[in-house]
């Protein structure tokens, strides 16, 4: 079964993120097709960019790279659960991705990004394929916006909108086709 991981792209405490990210890695249990883990940047909790050698040569120097290795190594495709700030993808997720180069090769992602304005944090997403393409990840065709995003979270958690559950399981179905067919990709 492929292993997916489902990554919650913000550090902030407060992130409205998370409850969605949870939400997100249920829906992908009920598909079927992962054995799903969540991620959380923020327990990860790594510094800015520390090694002395260049990720692509994947000589490790510190533990917390070496333990964010093991765990994005162990997927086989992704999703990443990713807030818009300012108009862009976060600099902690950016430092995330950058800290690692062989293990993101050929691995499928799809990203379901959020903001608080109309946007659903697209832009975000949109800026962030050309970096997770330049280190070896292979975008599903379809991603997902979650717009309004405060207005989203209650006591139980993430209130999904009508037909969000289906634009998420389109993303599922193409991360799972990309993993049987990597050629397509």
């Amino acid at each position: 079964m492929t292993r997916l991981h489902v990554i919650s792209a913000a550090n902030r405490p407060t992130s409205s993120g998370r409850p969605l990210a949870r939400w997100v890695a249920d829906l992908a249990r009920e598909h079927g097709a992962f054995e799903v883990t969540p991620v959380d940047l923020a327990e990860i909790a790594l510094p800015f960019l520390d090694e002395p050698d260049f990720p692509a040569n994947g000589g490790y120097a510190h533990q917390h790279t070496r333990d964010w290795s093991a765990i994005v190594d162990s997927a086989d495709a992704f999703v990443f659960v990713l807030p818009m700030y300012n108009g862009g993808f976060t600099a902690p997720f950016k430092n995330a991705v950058d800290f690692l180069y062989a293990e993101w090769q050929g691995k499928p992602v799809g990203l379901v990004s959020y903001s608080a304005g109309g946007s659903g944090g697209a832009p975000a997403a949109e800026m962030l394929l050309p970096v997770l393409r330049q280190v070896g990840l292979v975008p599903a065709a379809r991603s997902v916006a979650v717009p309004g995003i405060g207005g989203l979270i209650g006591a139980a958690g993430f209130e999904a909108p009508e037909g969000l559950a289906a634009e998420v399981s389109g993303v599922l179905d193409d991360i799972a086709a990309l993993v049987k067919e990597p050629a397509a990709a």
